[in-house]
């Protein structure tokens, strides 16, 4: 099968990586020579590293390698059978390259969508067909993490969405289905981690470091939320939450904060920066946190309440299933624990509480309690036991 993708940058070299060591003929343009250039270099590197270590073999390399070609011309993709696009989250740009895709392509070649952010179904309107698309959105690094989104639009016919399970499956991913939504599961379910930080450190409860330390020694995360949105970079990360806000009409739940703002406009936008929550000076230490067990405790269960509240919301609106929320946010951003399945053992009765306290402090309406949580807690249920 001969699989085209868009945009030759991190994303779209590496989706290129994954189709072709699943046996997938690929064609990758990207408009700049350069682009394609440092992917096929960057390319050759990993597939290097990765026969370094004997998880490849000389003739694997090779044949992978093989099954790529590169090109700067979209009239390339005129045999293949989907096209990922992967390239800037900009509308316009978007619905232009959609509507020049369309007339490159066979009638039965699927157009996709990598975008984290931006409507499917508005990327697929300006098509003669638009029940040929779909988002499967990867994460980075493509190769690496194992989660696929799999986005419908309310345009998407049955057999693309079919197609479309099937090859990602085939691709050895976890695909988890999605609602058009924004932010879908991961990016919507996932902005209380920073934006409850955020506002636990303006309001002086604790410092970066100490939150980072309840959420990792506490909290069993890989990263704390000011270590992750430093490796991240503060202006992605300021500007996805800030987009998720004005899609979700404002909701108080995602509303961004001045001090990641105000990070970002002073250009500390973290490790590549060389400074953002944290100084990555070589002679700067780190800030040590304050290690009071009662306090991490307090800052972990009150973010980790906000996640599952958030969790719980996308189950109630069929964003996605329990199962799919949970596979989400586990092969998506490495939580130790599903939400949902978190949420059962500590006990749904302490997360409704807990919720409660904080919105009856704070008087918010971003700790409103979701109604199935409610429900659930009246009835004596649980999502999976």
């Amino acid at each position: 099968m001969e699989i085209g993708i868009l945009g030759a940058g991190t994303m779209g070299a590496g989706i290129a990586q994954v189709a072709a060591q699943n046996g997938c003929e690929v064609v990758l343009v990207d408009q700049s020579q350069e682009m394609i250039t440092k992917a096929e270099v960057s390319l050759d590197k990993v597939l290097s590293r990765l026969l370094e270590k004997g998880t490849l073999t000389e003739d694997e390399k090779i044949n992978i390698q093989g099954r790529i070609s590169y090109s700067t011309d979209m009239r390339d993709f005129k045999f293949a059978k989907l096209v990922i696009e992967a390239i800037v989250e900009k509308l316009d740009v978007k619905h232009k390259v959609f509507a020049d895709l369309e007339k490159i392509v066979s009638n039965e070649c699927v157009l996709a969508s990598n975008t984290s952010s931006l409507s499917i179904a508005s990327i697929g309107s300006v098509l003669q067909n638009p029940s040929r698309v779909i988002g499967i959105h990867f994460f980075n690094p493509a190769p690496l993490m194992p989660l696929v989104e799999i986005i419908p639009a309310v345009q998407t016919a049955e057999a693309t969405l079919d197609f479309t399970k099937e090859l990602i499956k085939s691709w050895k991913k976890v695909g988890v289905l999605c609602k058009d939504t924004p932010g879908f599961i991961v990016n919507r379910v996932a902005r209380p981690f920073y934006g409850e930080a955020l506002k636990i450190y303006e309001e002086g409860i604790a410092d970066f470091a100490t939150i980072d330390w309840a959420m990792t020694q506490i909290g069993g995360f890989r990263m704390g939320p000011f270590t992750l949105m430093d490796y991240i970079g503060n202006d992605v990360n300021y500007t996805v939450t800030e987009s998720v806000f004005a899609a979700f009409y404002f909701d108080p739940r995602f509303k961004p904060s001045f001090t990641q703002k105000r990070h970002m406009e002073a250009g500390f936008y973290g490790r590549k920066s060389g400074r953002g929550f944290y100084s990555y000076s070589e002679n700067v230490a780190l800030p040590q946190p304050i290690e009071n067990a009662e306090l991490g405790q307090k800052i972990f269960n009150r973010i980790l309440a906000m996640l599952i509240n958030e969790a719980i919301d996308a189950v109630f609106l069929q964003i996605a299933s329990k199962e799919d929320v949970d596979l989400a946010m586990t092969n998506g951003v490495n939580y130790p624990k599903g939400l949902l399945k978190w949420a059962d053992e500590i006990g749904l009765n302490r997360i409704l509480l807990q919720l409660e306290e904080l919105f009856y402090e704070y008087g918010e309406d971003r700790y409103r309690p979701n109604p199935l949580l409610r429900r659930m807690v009246k009835e004596g249920t649980h999502f999976f036991k």
